[in-house]
């Protein structure tokens, strides 16, 4: 074991309830660590799942906090569990690169590992810091931009027009450069830089304190403190016990002796894992399927216009003669069911932007309207794709084309199945039939320039029971996903204490491998 320490050090620093401790782990290969992504492929694959399961956990350990002020003991033992394992997969990996030892698969504590993580359990938390940890973290989330990513970014392009990069990657935070400089020197030399590998550890553990503070495992906030070195310097000492006293004698001082109970220990084996890991799938679906129920309810019920459930109304504005819709495909045996059942009759809706412009409205096969429009310019209209992230409001994409003018107005084409010709607002309804259909909208006389809002809605009969039927899956999932928690985390439950507790001390630290083991110190007594 290899351990800094400065010489002439002050003072230890206050002490802190999560403990990171990661030892370098002393001799390492050269060039194991070019392969250690493929090595912790299993690992991510779990820990994927795991995440997902703390991510439901600690919404059930909100509202604990919230009502009772306890965070429930079998859940805080979960989440620690998977930081913890967490921790050893990052010591490993490409935040340290600490140890050639393989993680194990546990969320348990592993004695002598070099690599290890606890946080010391509350017995009451703060009810209304739960509420705004998230808020008060904001200022360590700029510090960890730098430590561990999205802290650099480096563009290859010009800016554009809204004022960002065209083009760019984001680079890794400092760990993850000095994790690659580190790396490189052991490949040349075989020896990782003490003094680097005690600046990398302090930013770990910066970044793990955070990550305890957030995930509601303390009130304890988190110090704005560079605390580097393996062995974490601000943990929490051990209480100190007494030595045990021999069978029929007394305890010293006349003191009464009490038996004290060991601490209780944890039960997250593969079983209770397997069932909260499962739990939080299926209460994760069942979130997106009660959103959804709950937002076609929603619009079933309150944005209806005339029997239509519409959108919003979104400009459309060409050069060209005509803006037409991507084509509509429809065809198989269930077509008659899933419109008369589900989609109904469709509607589009233009209004001019100037009122006395007179507007047309036409449906007609794709292969139809390709021949009408051949050569004409024109512009395709489809909605616009943005992020869940984007706060634009609904819009159509125009893509135009260069070309002439239409052979005739497009009330003499002759090709339309459904049409409707009015003076600055037009509506045309239409139940869809098998094939495929392009909607265009044009002026009436077949001149250029279009400029219009334009709606589509359905009547969408079935939108009642679809909605009514997400609803009720969405809860049956949410019951069987809370019933697999609960009984995992009753499993889970920490055992009765038994026994009395061994004498503490400080925190078992590993051995470098190959090293010897130290002798054991002896008395010698004097008369």
């Amino acid at each position: 074991m290899s351990e800094h320490v400065s010489p002439g050090a002050g003072p230890p620093p206050p002490a802190y309830p999560v403990r990171v401790d990661g030892v370098l782990d002393p001799p390492l290969s050269r060039g194991l660590w070019l392969v250690k992504w493929l090595l912790l492929v299993p690992h991510l694959v779990v820990l994927v799942f795991l995440w997902a399961a703390v991510g439901v956990v600690t919404v059930v350990a909100f509202f604990a906090v919230l009502v009772t002020a306890r965070y429930p003991r079998p859940l805080f033992d979960f989440t620690v569990g998977v930081l913890r394992w967490t921790w050893r997969v990052q010591h490993y990996g490409y935040s340290a690169l600490g140890t050639d030892r393989y993680p194990p698969f546990t969320l348990a504590d592993v004695p002598g590992h070099p690599a290890r993580l606890d946080v010391v359990y509350p017995e009451r938390m703060s009810r209304g810091l739960v509420l705004v940890k998230w808020l008060l973290a904001l200022p360590h989330y700029l510090v960890l931009a730098v430590f561990v990513g999205g802290g650099l970014w480096f563009g290859t392009g010009d800016w554009d027009g809204d004022g960002v990069w065209s083009e760019g990657w984001a680079a890794g935070g400092l760990v993850a450069l000095l994790v690659l400089v580190a790396g490189v020197v052991l490949l040349v030399t075989g020896r990782y830089p003490q003094p680097l590998y005690d600046f990398v550890l302090g930013m770990d553990r910066w970044s793990l304190r955070v990550t305890g503070y957030v995930l509601l495992l303390t009130d304890a906030y988190p110090p704005f403190r560079f605390d580097m070195g393996g062995t974490d310097p601000a943990a929490l000492p051990a209480p100190a016990a007494a030595p045990p006293v021999p069978a029929g004698q007394a305890p010293p001082g006349g003191a009464t002796a009490v038996p004290v109970a060991a601490p209780a220990t944890s039960r997250w084996t593969a079983g209770p894992v397997v069932a909260v890991v499962a739990g939080a799938l299926l209460v994760t679906a069942a979130t997106g399927l009660l959103a959804a129920g709950g937002s076609l309810l929603w619009a079933d019920t309150t944005q209806r216009d005339g029997g239509f459930v519409t959108s919003e109304p979104a400009a459309v504005d060409t050069a060209g003669h005509a803006a037409v819709s991507q084509g509509l495909l429809l065809q198989g045996d269930g077509t008659d069911w899933v419109v008369d059942e589900l989609l109904g009759t469709a509607r589009v809706q233009a209004t001019a932007t100037g009122p006395d412009d007179e507007l047309f409205l036409g449906l007609a096969r794709t292969a139809d309207v390709d021949r009408y429009l051949g050569g004409v310019a024109r512009a395709e209209v489809e909605p616009a794709e943005s992020g869940w992230w984007s706060g634009d409001e609904w819009a159509w994409a125009v893509d135009a084309e260069a070309g002439g003018s239409p052979p005739v107005p497009p009330e003499e084409a002759g090709i339309w199945a459904a049409s409707a010709v009015g003076t600055g607002s037009v509506t045309l309804d239409w139940r869809p039939d098998e094939g495929d259909w392009t909607v265009v909208l044009m002026r009436t006389d077949g001149g250029a320039g279009i400029e219009a809002d334009v709606r589509v809605g359905a009547t969408l009969p079935g939108l009642t029971w679809v909605s009514v039927s997400l609803l009720a899956v969405g809860a049956l999932l949410l019951g069987g996903g809370v019933l697999l928690v609960a009984l995992g985390a009753h499993r889970a439950r920490p055992l009765p204490p038994s026994g009395p507790v061994p004498a503490a001390g400080p925190p078992v630290l590993p051995r470098p491998r190959g090293a010897e083991p130290e002798p054991t110190p002896t008395r010698t007594r004097q008369d």
